[in-house]
This record gives structure tokens, sequence and C-alpha cells, in this order.
């Protein structure tokens, strides 16, 4: 099953190309907000499931194209980062020890919506495709043989990053919790729908050009070890996600005006928008074109407000 929030975070399922207002069904959840809507379906699914499937069926739906699509999850209580999690093709000769970071849920934004560069003197910014899984019950010091019992779905993810902050060393937060760094969506998909999450196909498009295009099967540190150890520091409750990381090979430079698609097997398409105010612009290589060529670090900023100055020539005859 497809769950997804529409228009004004109306509960919607989607059937084929429609999409169908199953709020009626969920009436019944308290809720302060939307968050709490899809928390607490998570949390009972077993429960609505039917309802669900009895409201898809009847309803005569919308078609998707014609509704405003929101975040699934537009407030999780954790938004857990898996941190250098891939093997980067073959190129890492041993995964790098299992790490994480947590993302602040105010950082969320769904399908549509506009990923916002701020003033800051990044050196560059970067969005991360993912595959996003999310919690279906209480998960504390789980085992990783009973992991994926937890699992109740999965989503796209883009892990936006703001690199090379001021001072050294002490830039993480700052780096990742951005508002908007955390594009999420279009909908979320019952674990049920996904025959393998370690075998999904990750392509990401930048104004229509692929970037990114890596599978799951790159993993380092696979889902059921990276809830056992997530649960071991803290207890993520229905709803939370925790997303698994990337294949840093294809990271460009996100830029303004730039259009980024992102699409996980059997996930949908999550769209969104980059805007920059300040129109600063990056070279369009990614880190495998710069290790092609022999390059060093990261694309450097070509223009716009925080651009390094560029080197005065010697004077003749020096």
């Amino acid at each position: 099953m497809k769950l997804l929030f529409f228009d004004d975070f109306t509960l919607g399922v989607l059937a084929g190309d429609r999409v169908v207002d199953v709020s009626q069904a969920v009436q019944d959840i308290p809720r302060v907000g939307p968050q709490d809507v899809v928390a607490g379906l998570i949390a009972r699914f077993a429960e609505y499931r039917g309802r669900l499937e009895e409201a898809a069926r009847r309803g005569p739906g919308v078609p998707v194209e014609q509704v405003r699509l929101r975040p699934p999850l537009p407030r999780p209580a954790s938004l857990v980062c898996m941190a250098v999690n891939y093997m980067e093709d073959g190129t890492r000769a041993e995964p790098a020890p299992i790490n994480a970071f947590l993302k602040a849920p105010t950082a969320v934004i769904g399908d549509g919506d506009t990923m916002v560069l701020p003033d800051v003197p990044a050196t560059i910014f970067e969005g991360e495709a993912e595959v996003a899984l999310v919690i279906g019950r209480r998960a504390s010091h789980v085992r990783a043989a009973e992991a994926m019992d937890y699992v109740f779905g999965y989503a796209n993810f883009i892990d936006g990053s703001a690199r090379g902050l001021p001072p050294a060393g002490n830039t993480f937060y700052q780096m990742k919790s951005r508002d908007t760094f955390a594009p999420l969506g279009p909908w979320l998909v019952t674990a049920d729908e996904v025959a393998d999450p370690h075998r999904l196909a990750v392509r990401l498009w930048v104004n229509g050009e692929l970037k990114q295009d890596f599978d799951t099967s790159d993993m380092a540190h696979r889902i059921p070890r990276c809830l056992e150890w997530v649960t071991a520091i803290h207890a993520l409750e229905p709803g939370d996600v925790l997303a698994t990381g990337t294949n840093h090979r294809g990271l460009s430079a996100f830029q303004d005006g730039d259009r980024i698609e992102l699409e996980t097997e059997g996930l949908g398409r999550l769209r969104v928008r980059v805007r920059d105010d300040l129109k600063r612009t990056w070279a369009r290589e990614t880190r495998l074109d710069r290790q092609r060529k022999g390059l060093e670090g990261q694309t450097p900023q070509l223009t716009g407000k925080y651009a390094p100055a560029p080197r005065a020539r010697p004077p003749a005859g020096a």
C-alpha cells in the first residue's frame, strides 16, 4: 500500500495513478497534527488496513497530478541518517565504522517543494539520494535477526548538506539540519511491497541529467545492523525515519533553479526544486568526474558570494 498526504494534509492512498481520500477511515486516531495521524495509523496498522483498503476501493479518487503532495512523514520525532554507509562501488577497501547523525525533523519537505540554500559560507551544497525506512513499532535494543520485523515501510529521501562551513571540525550539525534539507516522499510504501530493500536501484537526476546511479546492494552496513546499532543508543517509535546512506561518487552541486528528481525502484519519484537567492554557481561535475580527472577535493565555487577570490597574476617579467 502507498500512503500519502495531499492538499491540506489529507490522508490518501495511491490506487494506480489516482489518489483516494481515506481520511474518514482514521477519524478516531487522536491528533494534533498530521504526523500524529500517520504515526497512529502505523502503530495500529493491522487494525486499520482493512478500512483503508475498503475506502480505496470505493473512493473515486483524483489523478495524482491534480493534487499537491505533502511529505508522508511531516515531522518524525526522530530522523536518523546513516553516515558513510556505502562501499562506493568497491572503491572502499572495507566498510567505514558504523556511524549516524540526527537531522532536524523540521527540515522535512515533500514532493514539489523547494530546497532553499541559505546565506552561509558553504564550499558546496549537495543532496544525497537515499532510501529511508520507517519504523512500525517501538524499537529498543533490537537484535539484528529480528530487525526487519520493525520496518513498516520505505520512502525516497534526500539528505541535503552545506559542506565546508567554519570552524573546521565543528560543522556537522549546521551542515545537515538546515530548514528544507530533508526532502521525503512522494509517498510511503509499506514493506510488503518491497521484496528486498537491499536490491533496489536508486537514481537521482539534476535538470534531467543522471548524476547518482547505484544499487542498495552496495550498502556497507545493512538495515538489520543499522537498526541494531541505532536502537542500542536510543529507542525509535512508530513513524520515525532512518535514512540508510548514499553512494557519494555521483554527488554534485545543487544550485539555483535546479530540478531534482529521485527515483528508487518501487518507491515512486520525488521531485523538488532548488532556490538560492545569492545565485551562486559551481561546475556541473560529480565527485567521480573529478576523480577521473585526477582532481582532489570538492568542486570549487565559481561565482557569487563566498566564491574564492581569483589569484593575482604575477607582474610581467617576474
